[in-house]
């Protein structure tokens, strides 16, 4: 049952549908966080419950809910049902979506809640996800000349790439999470805790995810987390050393990175988020760097493209509530 689950996951997420896979789901439970799900053969989402001060709980579907293209419109519209029954039964002020279509907008006005775009994303609204089903030389073509220097670079200073199947109790994962801290700190970007890192690692299955380190000189100076759910590598996160950043590591990371997942199977390769072409221009400048690194790897290449986080309102008095805090919030 599993094992249909998360093929019909794979088979109908536009990204792969990892973050709507029950590993997912569980390792955040286990991180302190409700799980719930709704399923049918032609529907799914798991949902995450979270807390806020005063308004009290919303759900979140990351990256979705999942359905086939084809379901009947009657046994989608039980489905929508099904979950907005769900978070009244728990007292959940609104339901946040990052997948939906004209189908699911149209069945949410049909049962007379309101539909609003949420005040943040939850998710990148755009993912940089390349094609490698295709020969080491020709995605090495690909890529943009300096990327390809770059990456000799790191061969001809000798740094090492390491992949970790034993994650449990490592010191090496303790360096890395220092990295994490480190450059979270550099960049001015909210990271997770540590212990949040540590549950992942422990938690999903080690045939899925690993973490990648590039050693230079005795010293790991960058490291990344790698999950495969189906066809689709995606890289989760990542962190390196700015003292060493001539050694041109974090090239060489996710270039092992996509040969590994090649030799597992997987046929594309999900980057992450980038912000190409934008309407919101500060948001561009500030995710510049990430994105042309990124690029670097397929010039070519456009990003996958989502409406952003939506909102379904199931009780306006807490929902509103809500979106005046988080107003006051910026103002301050």
């Amino acid at each position: 049952m599993e094992n249909n689950r998360d093929k019909f996951i794979q088979e109908n997420s536009a990204c792969g549908g990892f973050l709507q896979s029950n590993q997912w789901a569980q390792f955040q439970n286990d991180f302190g966080i409700k799980k719930h799900n709704i399923s049918d053969n032609d529907f799914w989402s798991n949902v995450l419950e979270y807390n806020l001060p005063l308004v009290g709980k919303y759900f979140y579907i990351p990256r979705g809910p999942v359905r086939d293209k084809n379901i009947k419109h009657d046994k989608l519209k039980n489905c929508i049902h099904d979950l907005i029954e769900l978070a009244k039964i728990n007292k959940a002020g609104w339901i946040r979506l990052d997948s939906f279509d004209k189908d699911i907008k149209g069945i949410i006005q049909e049962l007379k809640y309101k539909l609003v775009k949420a005040p943040h994303d939850m998710q990148p609204r755009q993912l940089f996800i390349i094609d490698i089903d295709k020969s080491e030389d020709e995605i090495l073509a690909q890529m943009k000349p300096k990327t390809r220097y770059n990456i000799k670079v790191a061969e001809k200073k000798n740094v090492k790439i390491e992949a970790l199947s034993s994650l449990e109790n490592n010191k090496k994962i303790e360096k890395f999470l220092d990295l994490i801290e480190k450059t979270g700190s550099r960049k001015g970007i909210n990271f997770h805790p540590k212990e949040y890192y540590r549950k992942m690692l422990k938690n999903i299955n080690s045939d899925n995810l690993k973490l990648y380190l590039a050693i230079y000189n005795n010293k790991i100076i960058a490291g990344a987390i790698l999950v495969i759910y189906g066809q689709i590598a995606t890289y989760l996160h990542g962190a390196s050393d700015d003292n060493d950043r001539n050694a041109m590591a974090p090239f060489l990371l996710q270039w092992q990175m996509i040969k590994d997942a090649r030799k597992s199977g997987a046929k594309k390769y999900d980057f992450g988020g980038v912000s190409i072409g934008e309407d919101d221009k500060e948001r561009e400048k500030k995710w510049f760097g990430v994105t042309r690194f990124k690029q670097g790897f397929a010039k070519n290449n456009l990003p996958l493209e989502f409406s952003g986080s939506y909102d379904i309102i199931v009780n306006p008095i807490k929902y509103w509530t809500y979106r005046m805090i988080q107003k006051i919030k910026n103002v301050l």
